[in-house]
């Protein structure tokens, strides 16, 4: 009797003990806490980069090299009236940033058309119109002037503006020597510009 006291007494103290101290499923709690701790610790390295980032951009500015044609809107002379007066009368290019091959002239009806190059103009010419009084941007002083007086400085390493041989055009020839001189080229009066021009279309 006393035995099998024991006995019961036995398995009551497991049975309790078992109730206290539940069985802990170590291995998935494991995993589920190394989940958490792996995904904390990616949003933490992706967080660092993005402020890594940020700093870098802070210091170090970007800087955007405009085109050598280009020009401040103040220095421009728009010759054209209307709503597009800023745009080329052939191609609709920007004439305030391509101002330094701009040309302009007018036609039989007195309207004055502005083009943004010389390649512009030539195709404008083509196309069968009448023009006269053609004049272009002096890429020194940025006046214009009649192209009769102009020299130009052909094929130099300055890109040029709707053609891969680039025109500059000049009122002096000491200008147009000293930008030849830093940026190759040959010197040429306009008809021989004009007729290096037309060679795009061929």
């Amino acid at each position: 009797m006393l035995k099998l006291f024991f006995i019961v007494l036995s398995m009551f103290i497991i049975t309790g003990c078992q109730n206290i101290f539940p069985k802990v499923k170590t291995d998935k709690t494991t995993r589920v806490l190394k989940e958490k701790t792996d995904t904390q610790s990616h949003k933490a390295d992706k967080t660092i980069k993005i402020l890594k980032k940020e700093i870098h951009t802070q210091n170090h500015k970007v800087v955007l090299h405009k085109l050598f044609q280009t020009v401040n809107k103040k220095e421009a002379i728009l010759v054209q009236k209307g709503p597009n007066k800023k745009y080329c009368a052939v191609c609709g290019m920007n004439l305030v940033k391509f101002y330094k091959t701009s040309h302009a002239a007018t036609d039989s009806n007195g309207t004055v058309h502005q083009y943004c190059s010389l390649h512009c103009l030539a195709e404008n010419l083509s196309q069968g119109a009448e023009l006269e009084n053609p004049q272009v941007v002096d890429a020194h002083t940025l006046k214009f002037i009649p192209v009769q007086v102009a020299y130009y400085v052909v094929g130099s390493k300055i890109k040029g503006t709707m053609s891969k041989v680039s025109k500059y055009a000049f009122k002096s020839l000491d200008d147009a020597k000293k930008f030849q001189a830093k940026n190759g080229g040959k010197i040429v009066d306009f008809y021989s510009a004009w007729q290096i021009a037309k060679k795009d279309f061929h």
